[in-house]
Order: structure tokens, then sequence, then C-alpha cells
């Protein structure tokens, strides 16, 4: 027997039967990865830095002094 786990041996076969572009798993994992790329490029929205900015200021009140 093989010191390999059988559900890793599956997911290499998977992976090596998988690899043609007309398999489901890699058109969905190419559009996730086009989908995430596309939302990191955004910019981040001025809303969401004004309360990162607060947290950053309640978190230096609250620290204690040394």
């Amino acid at each position: 027997m093989s010191d390999i786990p059988e559900n890793q041996r599956r997911a290499g076969v998977a992976r090596r039967a998988g690899d043609g572009i007309t398999d489901p798993n890699n058109q969905i994992a190419s559009k996730l990865k086009a989908l995430y790329s596309a939302v990191e490029q955004e910019p981040i929205p001025d809303m969401f830095l004004d309360l990162l900015e607060k947290l950053d200021k309640a978190e230096q009140v609250g620290k204690p002094q040394i």
C-alpha cells in the first residue's frame, strides 16, 4: 500500500483527468480566478476606509499608556 492517503490519491487522479479545457471544474476555476482578479483591482470604497480609520483611532484610545 502507498503512504499517500486515499483522498489525496483520488485528488491527484482527478487533477490529471480534469486537465482538459472542457472539464467543468477547470472552467469554473478559470472564471473564479478572473472574478477574484477583477475584484482585487477595484478601489476600496471611501466609506470602508473611513470605518477602518475610526477603528484605528478607537484602538489607539483604548491602548494602555506605558
